[in-house]
């Protein structure tokens, strides 16, 4: 998380009043050299910051041993591994990013709330409420604060449209396979997307969308004819990292009640940079 100084002032009354965290955990942070000004390590409470300069606050391991992106009184957002469930199936109950964060925020005795999911197979920013007013709040108007919802994508090819607007109505099947269909039996989804790099193979894309649906971007994605690496539900023949190529590396939302602009970033998979660099 990444925050600009507007007037001079003390490093930690800084953290205290952009990141809402306590006292304690601030100078753990600042201990353990979790904070930077300006690209370098500061760990002296007192230092005195300048308008202008751009503090970081960078990603951090819990005991719960998931990547914590962020983490404040309200809410937690960590960097979801591949593989991992976001919530509970009927197969499955413990081996899911939830239960994990349950687990860890009930030592503290906080809630947790789950707004928004991910794939089992992709990677990458997911979000958890602590409180059930902020909840309700962003699940009554979900696309009203939610402003952009960045994804990394490789697809198998390589594009004749470097960017782009994919736009169709899905559906889901028996067998659990979302399909494109008509106005009428579907949901409409919005998927944008620009290339940034390729190689022979493949090409690798930065995606946004306007809509959430299931599987959506797979699925438009396969449309053109271009899947995603490792999808073979969704037509691919290739599965050169062992993984799905699809990383959520960027969710960006205006907090309901402070109107807080609140943006956070996984790092793309190095996977993902040195495949690109192959061929």
């Amino acid at each position: 998380m990444k925050y600009i100084v507007q007037k001079e002032m003390i490093l930690i009354d800084f953290l205290l009043q952009e990141t809402s965290q306590k006292r304690n955990t601030i100078k753990k942070l600042l201990k353990y050299q979790n904070v930077y000004v300006d690209g370098h390590v500061e760990t002296y409470y007192a230092y005195t910051l300048q308008k202008g300069q751009v503090i970081e606050i960078q990603n951090k391991k819990s005991d719960m041993d998931l990547e914590i992106l962020y983490e404040d009184k309200e809410l937690i957002v960590i960097n979801k591994p591949c593989g991992l469930l976001s919530e509970k199936t009927q197969s499955e109950n413990q081996k899911t990013a939830y239960y994990i964060v349950k687990q860890y925020l009930s030592k503290k005795k906080e809630n947790i709330f789950l707004v928004h999911r991910l794939d089992q197979y992709t990677s990458g920013v997911l979000m958890f409420v602590k409180t059930k007013k902020l909840y309700d709040l962003l699940t009554h108007d979900w696309n009203h604060y939610v402003k952009v919802r960045g994804y990394i994508a490789i697809v198998e090819g390589k594009l004749k449209k470097p960017k782009g607007t994919i736009e169709s109505y899905l559906a889901e099947s028996k067998t659990q396979k979302v399909y494109i269909t008509s106005k009428d039996k579907g949901k409409k989804a919005i998927t944008h997307y620009q290339q940034i790099k390729s190689n022979s193979k493949y090409t690798m894309l930065e995606i946004h969308l306007d809509t959430g649906r299931k599987n959506q971007i797979r699925v438009h994605l396969s449309s053109l004819h271009h899947p995603i690496i490792g999808d073979s539900k969704y037509g691919s023949v290739t599965n050169p990292l062992k993984r799905l190529g699809l990383h959520a590396h960027e969710f960006m939302f205006i907090h309901p009640i402070t109107h807080k602009e609140m943006r956070f970033v996984a790092k793309t998979p190095d996977s993902f940079n040195k495949l690109l660099k192959k061929y």
